[in-house]
């Protein structure tokens, strides 16, 4: 009965899969901020992925992670076609094909020796035009390598336009954008930055939103829509799923959002502790994102929620 009068589903292929790639390693290395997830190989990768895909995950989200030598002050080895996103780009697609939906983060801030998502003038601040000159490189560059989708995520303005124009005159129309629309400037990116290796001097509060404000994501999410955002998507998930209604109840493209690193964290903490059930946390938690609007959730109990709701009667659509 319960199941037939649901008003809320998840199912596997609801949900992406992040994962990271480092090209310094021999083998994996544990993010310990994040019992479970780690600094891939390009072996490794391979491997999850093809895991990702067999549990019916709808897609993967690529970060590249450079080893600390090679990382500059504009990032350049994010729009090098053998750097490590662009490599691991190019061996999941030849591996995955069309089995699974590709996604590239599109940033700088994993490449840049200072860790801001962009370029930085004399003074030190991000300078939001040049940054898109480095963003359009980047967008073709990952389509080249094959992404289905690429994901621009630093939150500057006019990057959605500026990376739409730059696929389309490369050939590359078919290739979606899934706009960072509303991303806050929040406490819950920590573990993340252990993740990639971050380098990041001060903050981003200048260029991610301000966690008290509501109504200025609908102002982002008119811009995005209005210069060809395919998807977009609100980050953190669950302290702003008031922003995710909102922004779900506004677009007519489908809404994506980010369960971050601090949200894994805090539930796998806690669970460690006994102190909740982690299994039912899981699916609670990612029905709470679905039920405020979601069409997809980027996590990363992707795997093991997938297996979850293949095991049980929520959130089947049988």
């Amino acid at each position: 009965m319960r199941r037939l009068v649901a008003e809320t589903r998840v199912h596997p292929a609801d949900l992406v899969l992040p994962v990271f790639v480092r090209d310094d390693l021999d083998a994996p290395r544990p993010v310990s901020s994040m019992p479970g997830v780690v600094q891939h190989t390009p072996d490794s990768l391979l491997r999850a992925a093809e895991e990702a895909v067999g549990a019916g995950v709808g897609g993967i989200m690529v970060f590249g992670v450079p080893a600390e030598e090679v990382k500059d002050a504009t990032g350049s080895c994010g729009t090098d076609p053998d750097g490590v996103l662009n490599r691991a780009l190019r061996s999941l697609r030849s591996a995955l094909g069309d089995r699974t939906v590709l996604m590239s983060d599109l940033c700088l801030d994993e490449f840049t020796d200072h860790g801001h998502c962009g370029v930085l003038d004399a003074r030190g601040r991000v300078d939001n035009d040049a940054t898109l000159e480095r963003y359009a490189d980047m967008a073709v560059q990952q389509a080249r390598a094959g992404a289905h989708v690429v994901a621009p995520s630093g939150m500057m303005d006019g990057q959605v336009r500026v990376v739409r124009e730059a696929l389309d005159a490369a050939g590359h129309e078919d290739v979606a954008v899934l706009a960072y629309t509303a991303k806050y400037a929040s406490a819950a990116y920590g573990p993340f930055r252990e993740a990639v290796g971050s380098s990041l001097r001060g903050d981003r509060a200048t260029y991610q939103q301000d966690p008290p404000n509501r109504t200025e994501s609908l102002r982002e999410l008119r811009l995005d829509l209005a210069e060809g955002a395919d998807m977009v998507m609100v980050k953190p998930a669950l302290p702003y799923l008031d922003v995710l209604s909102d922004v779900a109840a506004t677009a007519d493209v489908p809404v994506a959002a980010y369960q971050v690193s601090g949200e894994y964290a805090m539930i796998e903490a806690a669970a460690a502790r006994g102190w909740i059930d982690r299994d039912r946390m899981v699916l609670e938690t990612l029905t709470s994102i679905r039920r405020a609007g979601a069409s997809l959730v980027l996590t990363y109990h992707a795997v093991d929620a997938a297996r979850l709701l293949q095991g049980a009667d929520h959130g089947r659509d049988d």
